[in-house]
């Protein structure tokens, strides 16, 4: 859901762009040194996965990763989701430089909005099985992420309200892929590795006791 430059007005611009700066320190902040790699690869997955995209208008429609990014890296989404668009614009062109701030912020705001929904819930042992988790988890971060642009949309300019139809009916089926690849990634994590859920589940619950494998 990347928009091009060109596209929106001069003051969501700067609000959008401020936004996404206070986002990213934020983010920054509270990413330890330990968590670095985990940032990084899930950056490149970003990166990857979104460049698989169908032009529509002013936007595109792919896969995201929102909703998992958030899930596994809470607020560090955002310096992570800053990076990839960064890379994006500048290697491929995709999105725009005058934009970078709104797509950071469409789906930094997405990500943060998942890990605030859907971590608490593993903190105080209410779970979904794991691959209806993360399918969850997916759908709620990519319908976000649509609502989110498509507001951007509007208020640059109303007319944009046609196209905003548009990316939203062709949306749908990538809303399910999103889905079943976040459902399959988490279940794959809880098989291998569920001591990265826990971890997260602890550290917004501000213990690291809460949890044990088992």
């Amino acid at each position: 859901m990347h928009i091009a430059d060109g596209v929106l007005s001069g003051p969501v611009i700067a609000v959008t762009s401020t936004l996404a700066v206070a986002g990213v320190t934020i983010g920054l902040s509270r990413v330890s040194y330990e968590e670095i790699p985990k940032v990084g690869v899930l950056s490149a997955a970003f990166f990857v996965s979104s460049l698989i995209h169908i032009n529509i208008g002013p936007a595109s429609a792919h896969v995201m990763l929102t909703g998992l990014l958030g899930f596994l890296l809470g607020w560090a989404s955002f310096p992570a989701l800053a990076a990839a668009f960064i890379l994006q614009t500048l290697f491929f062109g995709y999105g725009g430089l005058t934009t970078l701030g709104a797509n950071t912020l469409n789906s930094g705001i997405a990500a943060v909005i998942c890990y605030v929904i859907f971590v608490p819930r593993m903190a105080r042992r209410k779970v979904l099985p794991p691959f209806w988790l993360g399918f969850s988890v997916g759908a709620t971060g990519i319908v976000l992420n649509g609502l989110f642009l498509a507001t951007t949309l509007y208020l640059s300019d109303k007319d944009f309200f046609e196209t905003i139809v548009a990316i939203s009916m062709a949306h749908i089926p990538v809303v399910l892929i999103e889905a079943f690849v976040a459902g399959s990634v988490v279940s794959f994590i809880w098989k291998v590795k569920p001591e990265l859920l826990f971890k997260q589940a602890n550290k917004q619950a501000g213990s690291d006791s809460l949890f044990s494998r088992h």
